[in-house]
């Protein structure tokens, strides 16, 4: 499992593994609401769960805020079906 930091003022969720950053940027929408726009992990690093982890951190923390999710971006969208409680 690779280490997950929220940037916050970069509205990112990010993990740095073996020199290479994936992100998952979300956008506030409004005080409630937030949209995950793009998730994005190196072709070399897929199929490590690193996508599955922002994602999961980002869920995580939006409940945590009590935040409204928009998916815009499709692999949170599918993650959220999958996930989401």
């Amino acid at each position: 499992m690779s280490e997950i930091l929220h940037q916050t003022d970069e509205h990112q969720f990010v993990s740095l593994v073996d020199g290479k950053l994936s992100r998952l940027a979300y956008r506030p929408l409004d005080a409630n609401t937030v949209e995950a726009y793009s998730t994005q992990v190196p072709s070399e690093l897929r199929g490590q769960g690193i996508a599955d982890q922002l994602a999961r951190a980002f869920y995580d923390w939006s409940q945590e805020k009590g935040l409204t999710i928009v998916p815009s971006c499709s692999y949170i969208e599918v993650w959220l079906r999958r996930n989401a409680k």
